[in-house]
This record gives C-alpha cells, sequence and structure tokens, in this order.
C-alpha cells in the first residue's frame, strides 16, 4: 500500500481503536493543529479551514459589578427570604424615601464604595411615588431591587446588637448632685486629612492633640480625661448624675438631656478620642462576674451602681471617649443617624460605612427576645442603613435602632444574636447581568478534527477494535501489549569472610 493510503486509512481508524481501548499511535498525539498540517501536506484538494482569531488568554479581567471584602453573597429568588411577605413594607418604603433625600442631593464623583451612586436610580423612582398601600410599598422593591444572601465569609449568619437614645436627667451648671460633664469636641483634638473644625471627623483611625503648632501625641484616653485633663475649658455642654449614664450615652452615641425647668437639649456623636472601644460586658464576662447567657445593659448598670469603686476601674478599661455636639430637634423627632438625617425606630440601622452604603436596604430575619429576655420573637424586617459606629464592623454586622427612653434601653439591651442578613442590591448591579458578557470558550480542537475524518460508530462489547476492521477490509495500525516489567532477580548475599581470630592472651580470673 502506498504511504499515502496507509496515512489516510491510519488517521481513519485512530479514534476507532481509541474508543476500544487500545494503545494507538496517532496524528492525535501530535495535536489538532499538527495533524491538519499532515493531512493538508498529502491532500491538496482538501478544503482550508478558517485560520482561528487570535485569542487573549487568560479571559479578560471584567469589572465586578461590587465587591465587599471578606463577604460572601448568594443571590436569592424572592421565594425564598423567609419571611419576605409578612413585612410591613410601607414602613420600609417611607424610611427608605427619607435616605433618599440625601442620595438624591448628592454631587460630585460618587464614593469609591460597594454600590456606590446605584442607589440613585430606585431613589429617583421612589421620589415621584406617593405610596399608601403596602402592597405597591412590596412591589417597587422587588422591581428595583435583587436580593443578596450575605454574610461574613465562611459564617453562615451575620450579627445583630441593639442602640437607643437615653433621655437623662441633667443639669446646666454643675452642682453636688450633678457632678458629671458632657464634653463637646475640643479645639486641640486633630485628624490627620481633616481640618480641626471639620463638621464630620471619622469613628476610626488614630487621634491626636496638637502641642505647638507641630508636634502631635495621642489623645487622652477616657482615664486622663475623667481626671480632668480637659476641665475648665469652657468644653461642658451639661452636667449629670451618674458616670454610668455618660458611658451609656457614648456607647448609644446620642441623648437627650432634661433640665428641671422643663427644657431639654438634644445631643448626637461629634468625634472621638483615638482609642478602640472595649466593650465593657464582655470584661465582666471574662472575669465570671456576669454569666454570657444573663448579659445585658440592664445587669451591667445593677453592677456599677452596687460596685462604684469596680465601676470605675471597669470604664477605665474601655479607653474610648466620646464628644457631643448640640442638634436643633424637636422631642417629636428621633435622633439624627451618620447620614445626616433623623432616625426612624424599629427600621433604622447602623452599619459599617467601610463597607456600606447609607440607604441600603437590608432584609434581617431571625428571632430575638423583643418581648421579654428569654422570648424568642419572629424577627423579619426590612431595615435601612442611616448610621453607623465603631463597633459595628463587618459585612454581616448591624445595631438595630429602637428609638428613645427606657423601654428601647431595655429590649436593645439585650440583643446579642446571630440572624440572617439579605441585602437588596439595586438592579442596575445585579451579579447575574456579568456572566452574560463573560467570553464563550473555544470549540474543543476535536470537533474540527471530526469534520475532516468521520469517525465509525464505536465497536459493539466484546469485539476488538482489529475485528471490527477486518469485518471491513480495513487496516487498523495496532501497538503491541506493553509488557510487565521483569521481576528483581532474588540474589542470595554473600557471605561475609571470617576473620581471623588473634591470639589474645588469657585473662587471669
Amino acid at each position: 500500500m502506498a504511504p499515502e493510503a496507509r496515512t489516510k486509512v491510519f488517521l481513519k481508524n485512530s479514534a476507532t481503536a481509541l474508543c476500544a481501548g487500545v494503545v494507538v499511535l496517532s496524528s492525535f498525539s501530535l495535536g489538532a493543529e499538527a495533524a491538519r498540517r499532515h493531512y493538508r501536506s498529502h491532500h491538496h484538494h482538501a478544503p482550508a479551514l478558517p485560520a482561528a482569531p487570535p485569542r487573549a488568554l487568560p479571559y479578560p479581567q471584567l469589572p465586578l459589578p461590587f465587591e465587599i471584602s471578606g463577604a460572601q453573597y448568594l443571590p436569592l429568588a424572592w421565594a425564598d427570604v423567609k419571611g419576605w411577605g409578612d413585612d410591613d413594607h410601607l414602613a420600609a418604603f417611607k424610611t427608605f424615601r427619607a435616605s433618599c433625600k440625601t442620595i438624591n442631593a448628592q454631587t460630585g464623583v460618587a464614593e469609591p464604595k460597594a454600590l456606590a451612586g446605584s442607589l440613585s436610580e430606585p431613589c429617583r423612582a421612589a421620589k415621584s411615588l406617593e405610596l399608601t398601600d403596602d402592597a405597591k410599598a412590596k412591589t417597587f422593591f422587588e422591581e428595583n431591587f435583587a436580593p443578596l444572601r450575605i454574610s461574613r465569609l465562611g459564617e453562615p449568619d451575620g450579627f445583630v446588637t441593639g442602640y437607643y437614645e437615653p433621655v437623662l436627667e441633667g443639669s446646666r451648671t454643675q452642682t453636688d448632685v450633678y457632678n458629671v460633664p458632657v464634653y463637646r469636641r475640643p479645639s486641640n483634638l486633630f485628624v490627620r486629612g481633616y481640618k480641626q473644625d471639620s463638621v464630620s471627623l471619622p469613628n476610626k483611625g488614630p487621634v491626636y492633640r496638637k502641642i505647638g503648632r507641630r508636634k502631635l501625641v495621642p489623645y487622652y484616653d477616657r482615664g486622663e480625661i475623667e481626671d480632668g485633663k480637659i476641665a475648665g475649658r469652657g468644653l461642658e455642654i451639661a452636667w449629670l448624675k451618674d458616670p454610668t449614664d455618660l458611658l451609656f450615652a457614648q456607647i448609644q452615641g446620642s441623648a437627650r438631656i432634661k433640665f428641671d425647668d422643663g427644657t431639654s437639649v438634644r445631643l448626637n456623636y461629634d468625634a472621638y478620642n483615638g482609642y478602640p472601644y472595649t466593650a465593657v460586658g464582655r470584661i465582666l464576662i471574662e472575669r465570671g462576674i456576669i454569666p454570657k447567657e444573663e448579659m445585658s445593659m440592664q445587669k451591667i448598670r445593677e453592677w456599677m451602681a452596687q460596685n462604684p469603686d469596680g465601676a470605675k476601674e471597669l470604664r477605665r478599661q474601655n479607653r474610648a471617649y466620646i464628644f457631643f455636639r448640640e442638634v436643633n430637634l424637636s422631642d417629636k423627632d428621633e435622633a439624627v443617624g451618620a447620614q445626616g438625617i433623623p432616625l426612624t425606630a424599629g427600621r433604622s440601622i447602623a452599619v459599617d460605612k467601610s463597607l456600606h452604603v447609607y440607604g441600603t436596604p437590608f432584609f434581617i430575619e431571625g428571632e430575638l427576645p423583643i418581648e421579654s429576655e428569654r422570648a424568642k420573637t419572629a424577627f423579619h424586617r426590612l431595615m435601612i442603613a442611616q448610621d453607623t459606629g465603631s463597633a459595628i464592623i463587618g459585612p454581616a454586622r448591624a445595631d438595630l435602632f429602637f428609638g428613645a427612653g427606657q423601654e428601647a434601653g431595655r429590649i436593645s439591651g439585650r440583643l446579642r444574636h446571630p440572624m440572617h442578613f439579605v441585602m437588596l442590591v439595586p438592579k442596575g448591579l445585579d451579579p447575574s447581568a456579568r456572566a452574560a458578557r463573560l467570553p464563550v470558550p473555544d470549540p474543543r480542537p476535536s470537533e474540527k478534527i471530526a469534520k475532516l475524518f468521520p469517525q465509525t460508530p464505536p465497536a459493539k462489547p466484546g469485539t476488538t477494535a482489529a475485528a471490527a476492521a477486518q469485518d471491513k477490509n480495513e487496516t487498523v495500525a495496532i501497538a503491541g501489549p506493553v509488557p510487565l516489567p521483569v521481576p528483581r532477580p532474588a540474589i542470595d548475599p554473600a557471605p561475609e569472610p571470617r576473620r581471623p581470630a588473634k591470639n589474645r592472651p588469657h585473662r587471669q580470673q
């Protein structure tokens, strides 16, 4: 047989031999492109295949619609969001619309953060709607957002705590009863990158005090401030009875102070001294003073009232100190959050501002001790991110705002619970849309080769490739069986030669 014919038969039957499980030495081992060149060199009449366009590998890096550091997320269908149909969506819509006032008023470059700028579309849609029906509010969220389950990487759930606005008794002047000062921001407090009189200072990172014109040192901690380091500078906004009241007002970030003459003042967070927040409740748990399952704000208050010296030492374990500013709000309004608008009790949450954007809706679902300390009240509610806090860190971490007063304080003080978090992402950032733009992989080279060399159907079970070829009077190249390695021969070890015995003198016993 001529070499050309043998080559043709050899290539034609390579696939058949492979299907039968035998070893074949074929041009497929050279790769699809080598086989195609080999065929063309012997068959000039074969149709030329179009050259494949140049391919940039690896695939182009398409931008992610959003990326939240340290988070894992899973797209959901609305039917899979547990408790979604049981919420008061109209109340959530009104809270979201309040956030939209500041979002619609934003100008300039959007902040480089997850969801930045994407909330403007649903906010424009909400601005033109005056909804009074819960079903329509529910439809608004479903048409403008996509649900996305979110949690910290490697964890199934998020975590919530609660906060409120304390209502405290106080005085404008110092007396024997009211002798705990509430300070405004000192003029010598300095944060790099900000002017000393900036309206908004960060609640994380180092804070300094200036000595002279240039020297910067860390600001005073809580113990130094309580010992009077900034006293007598006219920084006192008001005076309280109990340092524990001030501590919890600082933890909550806002307070109402009522005076004897019937007037009141509203205080809001303005700055801090640069030290990380340390939870006094965690210290009491670690010391074995209060069991973890019994920990609450009320328990901390009771212990501090019974142990004033221990309370002073415990407060100083939290070196962070908060400075306040007065805000012009009526008693009917709630506290102002970091977004700059009054919060909504039961609908506003504080989130990690380094990861999230104010105005983002979060559906939070699980069980919380709302009715009592041991109650498991079903909680499935759409909340709006409108505030932040130095202790709120992580992608699925939230502080639920419950309003003002003692009852709100009792409820929020007993919340430390894992919950499911579903973030509502504007549909303009739908993660599934990115998948539609991913390039489709090139077809496998074997498909191109198959067009040139039609393959015979696989042989029936029990029939060898050689027998199937002989039935059709065809020739097939089959490699011989691979021999097994020869077993290693057993070689008896050669006996070691004996050493001649030396004549040693006999040791006398």
